[in-house]
């Protein structure tokens, strides 16, 4: 027997069009529900997505590999070239990508809250700026 959708998860799964958020509670079947809707894409008799046109976006690097590991057994051959990432990794790799369109160089880093603290205190100690006064953060 096949599984049950809830009519909003059936919807999410139906639905065509080129961008979907969606935005539910944990342990809502969120990821079971996109990984159906991406099965149902590109395997849409009428109108096939190619797995090339797909970005999948999540906030945590447990739900990005849970995706990824599903998609890639669904999709099997080419999945390899679907995105499937958390928010912070697709900014960057973009960011690798097309940063010299900005007019920067490709020579960046992107710091963490401890290090971003750890060059305040450092700029702070150049400037003499107050620390009581003037809190890192």
């Amino acid at each position: 027997m096949g599984v049950k959708w809830t009519r909003e998860q059936e919807q999410v799964i139906r639905l065509r069009g080129k961008n979907l958020l969606v935005s539910a509670a944990a342990g809502s079947g969120k990821t079971a529900v996109l990984v159906e809707r991406i099965l149902s894409l590109v395997t849409d008799p009428d109108h096939p997505i190619d797995v090339d046109e797909l970005l999948i976006v999540t906030f945590t690097r447990a739900a990005a590999g849970e995706m990824r590991e599903r998609v890639d057994n669904i999709v099997g051959f080419g999945s390899e070239s679907i995105w499937v990432s958390t928010f912070h990794s697709s900014c960057v790799r973009i960011l690798r990508r097309y940063i010299e369109a900005l007019g920067y160089g490709k020579s960046f880093s992107i710091y963490d809250g401890d290090d971003q603290r750890t060059l305040m205190k450092q700029v702070f100690h150049l400037l003499n700026v107050d620390t009581k006064q003037f809190k890192e953060r």
